[in-house]
């Protein structure tokens, strides 16, 4: 997968619905998100994020990839998102493997919130 498809991917993501996580999100992934109990792996790291808003605007900052070896890809990244009026922003990593061709999923991923204006000051 290039750079510009594991940008498209992980936008789908934020923007998504939750059939997509249920297909995306791997069932061995593990996360830590901005809000108790922090930590998530398997089915609960699946439901965590399945009831995400399905944010209307995301854009990306200090976007990195890493391939570290056939079949897994980890990027880092800052995110701002926003649906109406509410508005969120992290510091984010996402590690993908790879099952078959063309098929990808997420085992681990992790959101550090950020307070927008310490974001702004960088």
């Amino acid at each position: 997968m290039d750079d510009e498809r594991v940008w498209k991917f992980e936008e789908s993501l934020w923007r998504a619905s939750e059939e997509r996580y249920h297909e995306r999100v791997d069932p061995d992934c593990v996360m830590a998100l901005s809000r108790e109990p922090w930590l998530f792996t398997g089915n609960d790291a699946v439901e965590a994020v399945s009831h995400t808003p399905a944010w209307e605007q995301v854009s990306f900052s200090r976007q990195d990839v890493r391939r570290p070896q056939e079949g897994l890809i980890a990027i880092a990244y800052h995110v701002a998102v926003a649906k109406g009026d509410t508005r969120f922003s992290a510091a984010c990593t996402s590690v993908y493997r790879r099952r078959a061709h063309d098929d990808w999923t997420v085992v681990q991923h992790t959101q550090i919130a950020l307070d927008p204006q310490q974001e702004n000051a960088r």
